[in-house]
């Protein structure tokens, strides 16, 4: 029996092997995975970097 996990969209458990959309469970989640990084709702947070002491 082929080990499943849960996709990281919607939760439903799938399987990797044969999953043409892994990690996720179909090309719905998929999409509206792509479409979050799209509009930005994914961010990591950064800090600025403090301005150069350079001014050449």
């Amino acid at each position: 029996m082929p080990r499943t996990f849960p996709c990281p969209r919607c939760g439903k458990k799938t399987t990797w092997e044969a999953n043409a959309y892994r990690p996720f469970c179909s090309e719905r989640c998929k999409m509206i995975d792509l479409g979050a990084w799209a509009t930005e709702d994914y961010k990591l947070p950064t800090e600025d970097a403090p301005p150069s002491d350079d001014e050449s």
